[in-house]
Protein backbone atom coordinates (compact mmCIF):
# COMPACT_ATOMS: atom_id res chain seq x y z
CA UNK A 1 0.00 0.00 0.00
CA UNK A 2 1.42 3.65 -0.77
CA UNK A 3 2.43 5.81 1.80
CA UNK A 4 0.22 9.41 1.72
CA UNK A 5 3.41 11.19 0.76
CA UNK A 6 2.78 9.07 -2.58
CA UNK A 7 -0.32 10.22 -3.20
CA UNK A 8 -1.42 13.37 -5.10
CA UNK A 9 -3.83 15.89 -4.47
CA UNK A 10 -6.71 16.23 -6.83
CA UNK A 11 -7.50 20.07 -7.97
CA UNK A 12 -10.77 20.81 -9.42
CA UNK A 13 -13.49 23.65 -9.60
CA UNK A 14 -15.54 24.36 -6.45
CA UNK A 15 -19.25 22.73 -6.80
CA UNK A 16 -21.97 24.30 -4.63
CA UNK A 17 -21.81 21.14 -2.26
CA UNK A 18 -18.32 21.94 -1.29
CA UNK A 19 -19.07 24.78 1.25
CA UNK A 20 -19.90 23.64 4.03
CA UNK A 21 -16.65 22.08 4.38
CA UNK A 22 -14.99 25.29 3.07
CA UNK A 23 -16.55 26.74 5.75
CA UNK A 24 -15.37 24.13 8.38
CA UNK A 25 -11.72 24.25 6.93
CA UNK A 26 -11.51 28.40 7.14
CA UNK A 27 -13.18 28.32 10.62
CA UNK A 28 -9.98 26.67 12.10
CA UNK A 29 -7.91 29.25 10.98
CA UNK A 30 -10.32 31.93 12.23
CA UNK A 31 -11.01 29.96 15.63
CA UNK A 32 -7.19 29.02 15.88
CA UNK A 33 -4.32 30.71 14.10
CA UNK A 34 -2.89 34.11 12.48
CA UNK A 35 -3.25 33.18 9.16
CA UNK A 36 -6.28 35.09 8.93
CA UNK A 37 -7.04 38.51 10.70
CA UNK A 38 -11.02 37.60 10.35
CA UNK A 39 -12.17 36.71 14.30
CA UNK A 40 -15.53 35.39 13.17
CA UNK A 41 -16.03 32.43 11.45
CA UNK A 42 -18.63 33.07 8.45
CA UNK A 43 -21.11 30.21 7.92
CA UNK A 44 -21.50 28.29 4.60
CA UNK A 45 -23.45 30.62 3.17
CA UNK A 46 -21.15 33.37 3.80
CA UNK A 47 -18.87 31.63 2.09
CA UNK A 48 -21.38 30.76 -0.55
CA UNK A 49 -21.64 34.61 -1.24
CA UNK A 50 -17.89 35.39 -1.30
CA UNK A 51 -17.93 32.62 -3.84
CA UNK A 52 -19.95 34.06 -5.95
CA UNK A 53 -18.31 37.46 -5.64
CA UNK A 54 -15.38 35.68 -6.88
CA UNK A 55 -16.78 34.12 -9.72
CA UNK A 56 -18.91 37.35 -10.93
CA UNK A 57 -15.00 38.82 -11.62
CA UNK A 58 -14.30 35.47 -13.34
CA UNK A 59 -11.61 34.39 -10.65
CA UNK A 60 -10.66 30.65 -10.21
CA UNK A 61 -12.18 29.13 -6.59
CA UNK A 62 -10.28 26.02 -6.43
CA UNK A 63 -10.47 22.70 -3.80
CA UNK A 64 -8.39 20.01 -3.40
CA UNK A 65 -9.64 16.62 -2.25
CA UNK A 66 -7.34 13.76 -0.83
CA UNK A 67 -8.23 10.67 0.88
CA UNK A 68 -11.96 11.06 -0.14
CA UNK A 69 -12.18 14.27 1.82
CA UNK A 70 -11.99 17.74 0.77
CA UNK A 71 -8.39 19.03 2.35
CA UNK A 72 -8.09 22.08 1.03
CA UNK A 73 -9.08 25.60 -0.97
CA UNK A 74 -7.67 28.33 -3.03
CA UNK A 75 -8.84 31.01 -4.92
CA UNK A 76 -7.87 34.40 -6.45
CA UNK A 77 -9.65 38.13 -5.54
CA UNK A 78 -10.02 41.27 -6.79
CA UNK A 79 -6.55 42.66 -5.00
CA UNK A 80 -8.71 46.28 -4.23
CA UNK A 81 -11.96 48.02 -6.19
CA UNK A 82 -10.79 51.02 -7.33
CA UNK A 83 -10.20 50.75 -11.32
CA UNK A 84 -6.92 50.92 -12.00
CA UNK A 85 -5.70 47.48 -9.92
CA UNK A 86 -8.25 45.95 -12.25
CA UNK A 87 -4.73 43.69 -13.32
CA UNK A 88 -3.80 42.64 -10.09
CA UNK A 89 -4.97 39.90 -7.78
CA UNK A 90 -4.82 38.38 -4.44
CA UNK A 91 -4.70 34.96 -3.64
CA UNK A 92 -5.49 33.21 -1.02
CA UNK A 93 -4.85 29.47 0.47
CA UNK A 94 -6.48 27.45 3.18
CA UNK A 95 -5.32 23.74 4.18
CA UNK A 96 -7.32 21.68 6.10
CA UNK A 97 -5.84 20.86 9.60
CA UNK A 98 -4.14 17.18 10.08
CA UNK A 99 -3.35 17.77 5.95
CA UNK A 100 -0.67 20.07 5.94
CA UNK A 101 2.43 19.21 4.82
CA UNK A 102 1.32 16.58 2.11
CA UNK A 103 1.55 18.55 -0.96
CA UNK A 104 -1.96 20.19 -0.87
CA UNK A 105 -0.58 23.69 -0.80
CA UNK A 106 1.31 23.39 -3.59
CA UNK A 107 -0.56 21.76 -5.83
CA UNK A 108 -3.86 24.31 -5.02
CA UNK A 109 -1.59 27.51 -5.90
CA UNK A 110 0.31 25.60 -8.71
CA UNK A 111 -3.15 25.11 -10.51
CA UNK A 112 -4.00 29.01 -9.23
CA UNK A 113 -1.42 30.68 -10.73
CA UNK A 114 -1.79 28.31 -13.79
CA UNK A 115 -4.79 29.50 -14.30
CA UNK A 116 -4.56 33.00 -13.70
CA UNK A 117 -2.07 33.18 -15.91
CA UNK A 118 -4.79 32.21 -18.43
CA UNK A 119 -6.71 35.51 -17.80
CA UNK A 120 -5.91 38.94 -17.89
CA UNK A 121 -4.29 39.61 -14.87
CA UNK A 122 -0.52 40.67 -14.48
CA UNK A 123 0.21 40.82 -10.80
CA UNK A 124 -0.75 37.94 -8.14
CA UNK A 125 -0.09 39.79 -4.31
CA UNK A 126 -0.33 37.51 -1.21
CA UNK A 127 -0.70 38.78 2.21
CA UNK A 128 0.13 36.43 4.64
CA UNK A 129 -1.12 36.84 7.87
CA UNK A 130 1.70 36.31 10.60
CA UNK A 131 5.08 37.18 10.02
CA UNK A 132 5.85 33.69 11.69
CA UNK A 133 3.70 32.03 8.93
CA UNK A 134 6.96 30.04 7.35
CA UNK A 135 4.81 27.43 5.58
CA UNK A 136 3.01 30.16 4.11
CA UNK A 137 5.79 32.10 2.79
CA UNK A 138 7.86 29.09 2.01
CA UNK A 139 5.17 28.14 -0.13
CA UNK A 140 4.90 31.42 -2.12
CA UNK A 141 8.31 31.46 -2.35
CA UNK A 142 8.49 28.48 -4.17
CA UNK A 143 6.18 29.32 -6.92
CA UNK A 144 7.64 32.71 -7.63
CA UNK A 145 6.47 34.88 -5.02
CA UNK A 146 9.30 37.73 -4.10
CA UNK A 147 9.17 39.37 -0.29
CA UNK A 148 7.69 43.11 -1.04
CA UNK A 149 7.13 44.15 2.87
CA UNK A 150 5.92 43.42 6.08
CA UNK A 151 2.99 45.45 7.46
CA UNK A 152 4.39 46.10 11.12
CA UNK A 153 1.10 45.30 13.68
CA UNK A 154 -1.98 45.50 11.72
CA UNK A 155 -4.04 43.44 13.09
CA UNK A 156 -4.67 42.50 16.86
CA UNK A 157 -5.88 39.02 17.20
CA UNK A 158 -5.86 36.42 19.99
CA UNK A 159 -4.72 38.96 22.72
CA UNK A 160 -1.43 40.08 20.41
CA UNK A 161 -0.29 42.35 17.52
CA UNK A 162 -0.17 40.54 14.28
CA UNK A 163 1.91 41.39 11.80
CA UNK A 164 1.33 41.24 7.84
CA UNK A 165 3.46 40.08 5.00
CA UNK A 166 3.29 40.92 2.02
CA UNK A 167 4.51 38.79 -1.26
CA UNK A 168 4.53 39.39 -4.96
CA UNK A 169 4.62 36.96 -8.41
CA UNK A 170 4.36 38.35 -11.51
CA UNK A 171 1.70 37.20 -14.05
CA UNK A 172 1.11 37.76 -17.76
CA UNK A 173 3.98 40.08 -18.41
CA UNK A 174 4.47 39.37 -22.22
CA UNK A 175 2.67 42.45 -22.96
CA UNK A 176 2.67 46.06 -21.64
CA UNK A 177 -1.10 46.65 -23.57
CA UNK A 178 -3.74 46.88 -20.60
CA UNK A 179 -7.53 46.45 -21.15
Amino acid sequence: MASHDSVLPRVRDVAPGDFDAIARIYSHYVENALATFEEIAPSADDMRARHAAIAAAGLPYLVAEMDGKLAGYAYASTYRPRSAYRHTIEDSVYVADGFNGRGIGLALLATLIERCERGPWRQMIAVIGNSGNAGSIALHARLGFEHVGVLRDVGFKHGRWVDAVLMQRALNTDSDVAA
